[in-house]
C-alpha cells in the first residue's frame, strides 16, 4: 500500500488512494490530523523506547552511542519505560500541560532538522525523534486501513532553514529519509510541498493555467509558480512546468513567537529595568519562546543562565516579574506561553480582542491582546512571507493566472489581505488548508509507485 505523507511542522497527515481519489486516514481517534508533538518521561526515553517497544534499532555507530547513553541515564535515574510512556499528538500536549516540569516535550521537530552547527549526536537523536513519530503514524494508519504500508511520498519545503542553504536541506532530508526507512517504509520519495498542493488543485482543472501556489504552514512558507492543467496532468516528469520556487523557514510558529514576544512577555519583565536603570537584555525574553530555534532554547535553559536570571532578579526594579521568568526557566513553560499566543492568533482571525491566560501553576495571568496589536507584532514575519512571492515571480518573469492559497496559517485574514495587496488583480483560490498537500503527495505517490 502507498500513502502520501505530510510530515508537517504543526500537524501530520497521511492519505491513500481510494477509487482514484486521495482519502485521508484517521491518525488520532477520529481525527485525520495529529499535532506534531511528542512527550516522554525524559529526553533519553525517546531512543530507548524506540528500541525496546518499537523494536527499532540504530543503523549507525553514533546512533548506537545515543542509545547506550539513553539506557544508562534511565537506569541511573531508575526510569523503567512501560508501553504507552511515549505519547504523541494531543495526548502529548495534554500531559505536558498537566505538569511541564515533569516531562520531556517537543513540538515541531521538523523546524530543527536543517539547523546549522548540529553535532552527529544531535542529528542521531533527531533521527530517533522523527522515527518515533513516523512509526506511530504508520502504525495508526495501518490499524485504520488494515493494510501494510510499504511506499510513501513525503513532503518537503523549498528550504528547511533560513540559513545553511542546500547543505541544511540535505541534512534535513537525510534525517527524514533515514527515519522513514527505520520506521518501515521500503520505497521513499520526496516532493516539494507547494508542488504537491498544486497537484491537488490541478486534478480539478479543465484548462491550462499558470498557478502561483502559496503554501503557508506552521514552520515554512513556500511559493511555486507552476504550469498546470490537462497538458501536464499525470506526467511523471514535471520539470518543464515548474517555473520558479522560493521558500524560507517562516510560518505560523513564527507568528506565534512574535506575538508572544511583543504582547505576552511584559509580565515576565520584558521592558523593565534594573535598579541602576539598565534594560534587562531582550534575549532573556526571546529565547524561552523561540521554540523553533535550537540555539536559543539551549542558551536560555543552560545551567549557567540560571545564575544570570537570579542576578537580574536581585537587581530588578520589578523583581516579581523576574520571579515569573525564573518560573518559566524552572518549569519549562516556553511552549505553554507560545500556545497561548497561538490561541490568540486563531481567535483574532474572527474577533478584535482576546484575553490570553498564562498559567504559571502558582498564578494565572490575564493579558488582553487586540487585533491591531497582533497585526503590529507579526509585521516582520508577514513581510518575509510576502517577499517570497516577489522572489518567485522575479525568478520566472511571469505573472500567474491564479493564486492557490493553502496551509494552516493561510487562514489568517491579515496574511490574505497582504497577498491581495501584493497582487491585487490576481484571483485567490483557497484549497483545503490542511489537506491539499497530503492529497497532492498521494497523487504523486500513485504516479511514482504504480
Amino acid at each position: 500500500m502507498l500513502i502520501g505523507f505530510d510530515y508537517g511542522t504543526a500537524n501530520c497527515s497521511v492519505a491513500s488512494m481510494v477509487d482514484s481519489q486521495p482519502k485521508l486516514i484517521p491518525l488520532e481517534q477520529d481525527s485525520f490530523y495529529i499535532p506534531s508533538t511528542l512527550c516522554a518521561p525524559t529526553r533519553e526515553s525517546v531512543s530507548e523506547y524506540l528500541f525496546r517497544h518499537y523494536n527499532i534499532s540504530p543503523t549507525s555507530t553514533v546512533g548506537e552511542q545515543v542509545l547506550r547513553r539513553a539506557i544508562n541515564f534511565n537506569r541511573e535515574e531508575d526510569i523503567q519505560l512501560q508501553q504507552g510512556d511515549l505519547l504523541f499528538g494531543q495526548a502529548a500536549l495534554d500531559l505536558y500541560l498537566e505538569d511541564p516540569s515533569e516531562v520531556y516535550y517537543v513540538k515541531s521537530p521538523k523546524s530543527f532538522l536543517g539547523a546549522s552547527g548540529l553535532h552527529e549526536v544531535q542529528i542521531a537523536f533527531f533521527e530517533d525523534l522523527v522515527c518515533a513519530m513516523m512509526s506511530n503514524i504508520k502504525r495508526s494508519a495501518e490499524l485504520a486501513t488494515q493494510q501494510v504500508i510499504t511506499d510513501t511520498v513525503i513532503g518537503k519545503p523549498v528550504n528547511f532553514h533560513g540559513r545553511g542553504g542546500e547543505q541544511a536541506n540535505l541534512q534535513a532530508l537525510g534525517i527524514l529519509e533515514k527515519a522513514a526507512k527505520r520506521a518501515g517504509f521500503n520505497n521513499i520519495e520526496f516532493q516539494y510541498e507547494p508542488v504537491a498542493a498544486g497537484l491537488d488543485y490541478e486534478s480539478g482543472l479543465a484548462q491550462n493555467q499558470t498557478v502561483l501556489v502559496v503554501d503557508i504552514g506552521g514552520g515554512t512558507t513556500d511559493c511555486s509558480l507552476i504550469e498546470m492543467g490537462p497538458t501536464w496532468a499525470n506526467q511523471t516528469d514535471r520539470s518543464a512546468s515548474l517555473l520558479a520556487h522560493s521558500g524560507q523557514r517562516v510560518g505560523g510558529n513564527d507568528l506565534d513567537i512574535y506575538l508572544a514576544f511583543k504582547q505576552l512577555m511584559t509580565p515576565f519583565g520584558k521592558g523593565s529595568k534594573s535598579e541602576a536603570g539598565i534594560d534587562i537584555p531582550l534575549n532573556q525574553f526571546w529565547n524561552p519562546i523561540a521554540i523553533n530555534n535550537v540555539e536559543a532554547q539551549r542558551d536560555f535553559y543552560a545551567r549557567e543562565n540560571l545564575k544570570v536570571l537570579k542576578l537580574f532578579r536581585k537587581e530588578a526594579q520589578e523583581p516579581e516579574k523576574l520571579d515569573r521568568l525564573l518560573k518559566v526557566y524552572q518549569e519549562t513553560l516556553g511552549y505553554s506561553i507560545v500556545r497561548q499566543a497561538e490561541q490568540a492568533k486563531i481567535a483574532l482571525s474572527e474577533s478584535k480582542h482576546y484575553c490570553a491566560q498564562l498559567d504559571l501553576l502558582s498564578e494565572t495571568l490575564d493579558v488582553d491582546v487586540s487585533l491591531s496589536q497582533m497585526a503590529e507584532a507579526i509585521d516582520a514575519p508577514k513581510e518575509k512571507m510576502v517577499d517570497l512571492i516577489s522572489e518567485a515571480l522575479n525568478q520566472s518573469g511571469k505573472q500567474p493566472d491564479v493564486i492557490y492559497l493553502t496551509g494552516g496559517t493561510a487562514r489568517s485574514p491579515l496574511l490574505r489581505s497582504a497577498i491581495e495587496q501584493k497582487l491585487p488583480n490576481v484571483p485567490i483560490i483557497s484549497g483545503n488548508y490542511f489537506g491539499s498537500v497530503t492529497a497532492g503527495l498521494t497523487h504523486w505517490a500513485e504516479l511514482c509507485f504504480k
